[in-house]
């Protein structure tokens, strides 16, 4: 039977799209289930489905401009809401909206066979808590809540006695942990970009392959959240057939983004480094940027994520817009209006797909893509004590930027510094590297650890980033409740 699936990411900041929540998108969809992909208050999302059940069951083209005047009544009751809406009022959209209206203050939500959430580092504590106690107004009553990510790995106990749920803990990288008669193993599975569509929120960094070629780390470093996390080292996870899947699916992406955690103690690095290149990352790699709008029309064509590319198409077309004057422009406002193709939620795909002759002429006039470099990002960090002449050379044959090499204490300065003079030598000059601080150090050596960098910028030549990384114990209530926000460009494996 089709479930209908609700995938949660909290309202917290961060750079990188869910890896895990898209990954499930792709198991849930192979499942035949109906997936939806939400990130923000919960209430906005009550009134995001109350709203496209009011509107599918009306007249929306002779009401679309007025959606957000639906929504507002539903959220506060106030008749001057619809009051000036011409031809509205009608007993029967009037009873209804109350219905959702009283239903919304009741906390009476559209609700869902399985909802998933996502958790982040431990700072995000308050958003996530919140997040997982009101998903629960959306369970069907023999519905399934799972919480699984970086915190509910690393602090299960605090979860449930928070919020009632037992997370799942780790890696899905087993078959029947969702679904005990299904082989698929989770972990393995494609990314679908295409939830990314679904949500207002734009990640930072989305133009990526994001992956894992190894999993773990063979260091068991008194700081690190990595045993936990990933407490198997594995040597080699080939990614070919995911990127494959996801240029036929989604187009081809600009970077590709590494979470690894010590790639370099790979016994097959060589192998890693080899598939990367053919992967389309050699030094030098380019590459053509694909048309959004061509890969958003196929997946409609193709039944694919309806509610995510009807929404991405009007976003194109009001970009568009933007690019035309005049009569064109007024042709083109004219055009959207007599098709209904204003707002995602008045446009039908059929309308959609018949003007497919009227638009693509227009954005293959105005939107004509340029080749761009490639890069590749073990954005986790390499560990310096394994950089070598001849691993480096064989990085130095993709297109790596920047190089991120942690410096986790003043006393592995030589090794730090020998490590980067290799890189160097090797033709690599973008680095970046990872200062933890604030964990058995002196405030000083923080310093100092700041001054080797600009000093080896100096005698290099070489652009060298440094980022400071404060050690917050992770069961440290205070910590957690703490509302820090952080750009979560580093490595997990240090909180």
């Amino acid at each position: 039977m089709k479930r209908r699936v609700l995938l949660l990411e909290p309202p917290y900041k961060n750079k990188y799209p869910p890896m895990g929540l898209m990954k499930l998108a792709t198991y849930f969809k192979n499942c035949g289930d109906d997936v939806r992909f939400f990130k923000g208050s919960l209430k906005d999302l009550a009134l995001d489905l109350f709203c496209s059940e009011f509107i599918s069951q009306i007249d929306i083209k002779n009401f679309a401009e007025y959606i957000n005047s639906f929504r507002q009544y539903i959220k506060t009751g106030q008749a001057s809401f619809i009051e000036s809406i011409p031809d509205f009022c009608d007993l029967r959209r009037e009873n209804l909206l109350m219905q959702y209206r009283r239903r919304f203050r009741a906390r009476d939500y559209t609700k869902f066979d399985v909802i998933a959430i996502t958790t982040l580092f431990t700072f995000c504590w308050k958003e996530t808590i919140t997040t997982i106690n009101e998903s629960k107004n959306f369970l069907a009553e023999s519905g399934r809540l799972l919480v699984g990510g970086i915190a509910a790995s690393l602090v299960p106990e605090e979860i449930k006695r928070e919020t009632g749920i037992t997370p799942i803990c780790g890696t899905l990288n087993k078959a029947g942990i969702i679904d005990k008669d299904n082989p698929e193993i989770i972990d393995s599975l494609a990314l679908d970009y295409s939830i990314l569509d679904e949500i207002d929120y734009i990640y930072p960094s989305s133009d990526a392959y994001f992956a894992y070629m190894t999993r773990g780390c063979i260091r068991n470093c008194p700081f690190c959240a990595v045993p936990i996390l990933e407490p198997e080292y594995k040597n080699f996870i080939s990614i070919s057939s995911q990127i494959n899947l996801i240029n036929q699916k989604f187009g081809e992406k600009r970077d590709l983004l590494l979470m690894d955690n010590n790639v370099l103690a790979s016994s097959k690095f060589n192998e890693i480094i080899d598939e990367i290149k053919l992967c389309g990352f050699s030094r030098g790699a380019m590459y053509t940027p694909p048309s959004d709008y061509d890969i958003a029309i196929k997946n409609l064509r193709e039944n694919y994520n309806i509610r995510a590319y009807t929404r991405k198409i009007i976003n194109l077309y009001d970009t568009l817009r933007e690019k035309l004057t005049g009569q064109e422009l007024e042709n083109f406002n004219n055009y959207r209006g007599e098709n209904g193709l204003i707002y995602p939620e008045s446009a039908s795909v059929n309308a959609i797909l018949e003007s497919d002759k009227y638009f693509r002429p227009l954005f293959a006039k105005f939107f004509r893509p340029r080749q761009r470099a490639r890069y590749v990002d073990f954005n986790q960090g390499i560990d310096a004590r394994l950089i070598n002449d001849s691993n480096m050379a064989k990085l130095a044959e993709i297109n790596i930027r920047p190089l991120r090499i942690a410096f986790d204490h003043y006393e592995q300065r030589d090794i730090y510094i020998r490590a980067v003079k290799i890189a160097v030598k090797h033709g690599i000059k973008s680095l970046s590297n990872y200062i933890l601080y604030n964990f058995n150090d002196k405030p000083e050596e923080l310093y100092y650890r700041l001054l080797i960098n600009i000093d080896l910028c100096e005698e290099l030549n070489a652009d060298i980033y440094s980022f400071p990384m404060k050690y917050h114990p992770v069961r440290d209530r205070q910590i957690l409740d703490e509302k820090i926000y952080s750009s979560c460009s580093g490595s997990n494996k240090r909180y």
